[in-house]
């Protein structure tokens, strides 16, 4: 299926490596020139130059920490006039609320919430003006399964899909789509860390890690470009109708 993504631009957050590198890679496929904002830089630089080479697109990558105003502004600038925006970025921590302090939290949020509204803010003011574009969130599916042990993460989740429902339930009168996908275990290097940490403590060997998806559908996580092939399709013109909603891709566990 032509996606009809040829030709247009856009803005990828948390690039360098699972999601947001799937989603790159979905993109430059369809012919779309990108922007790549991640903050480490040699795997964002070397991820931007296979690109190039492989699917002759344009590629720019961006040393950046989206908890930075500056560095925000600053990536707003250099990106400006991109089609789609993709929010990716962010690490928050597992942990209860008694786990987790008031410095851990505020920090995570800056990059997983505060990250995602703020540039969300400048690139759909842009976008706004223009009168088209689609911004894809990727969120996280704890914020519909809420997880005591995952206190943060699942509250930001659920705010950043209320962002995208409230953003995105008006912003198609003016020509600008706002979605979201809701992954639910996906296998990127930190999901794989998490497992054998998990393993360890359970069975002392971490070498074990693959037992604790056997409970999953299929007994595996999705993979990256699963996650990455349905941001694509939401940010196309074929899923031009599309906007205020949040997709769940967990394998309806």
């Amino acid at each position: 299926m032509d996606l009809h993504l040829r030709g247009k631009s856009a803005l990828v957050t948390g690039a360098s490596k699972g999601i947001g590198a799937a989603v790159a890679e979905a993109l430059a496929e369809e012919g779309c020139h990108l922007h790549l904002a991640a903050r480490s830089s040699d795997a964002t630089k070397a991820l931007a130059e296979r690109l190039r080479s492989t699917h002759q697109v344009n590629v720019t990558a961006h040393t950046t920490d989206l908890r930075n105003s500056a560095d925000l502004q600053r990536l707003a600038r250099d990106a400006a006039g991109v089609d789609i925006l993709v929010n990716n970025a962010g690490d928050i921590p597992g942990g209860s609320l008694d786990k987790v302090d008031e410095a851990t939290w505020r920090h995570a949020w800056e990059l997983k919430v505060f990250g995602y509204i703020n540039l969300t803010r400048l690139v759909h003011a842009e976008m706004q003006k223009r009168g088209h574009g689609v911004i894809v969130n990727i969120v996280g599916a704890a914020g519909e399964r809420f997880d005591y042990d995952y206190i943060a993460g699942s509250t930001g989740n659920a705010a950043l899909m209320a962002f995208t429902r409230t953003l995105g339930g008006r912003s198609l009168h003016y020509g600008v789509r706002v979605v979201a996908i809701n992954p639910g275990p996906v296998a990127t290097d930190r999901f794989v860390t998490m497992l054998k940490t998990r393993a360890k403590h359970q069975f002392g060997d971490e070498s074990r890690y693959g037992e604790l998806t056997k409970g999953l559908p299929q007994g595996r996580a999705a993979t990256p470009r699963e996650i990455a092939d349905m941001a694509a399709f939401l940010a196309s013109d074929r899923s031009g109708y599309t906007s205020g909603t949040v997709i769940t891709i967990d394998g309806a566990r």
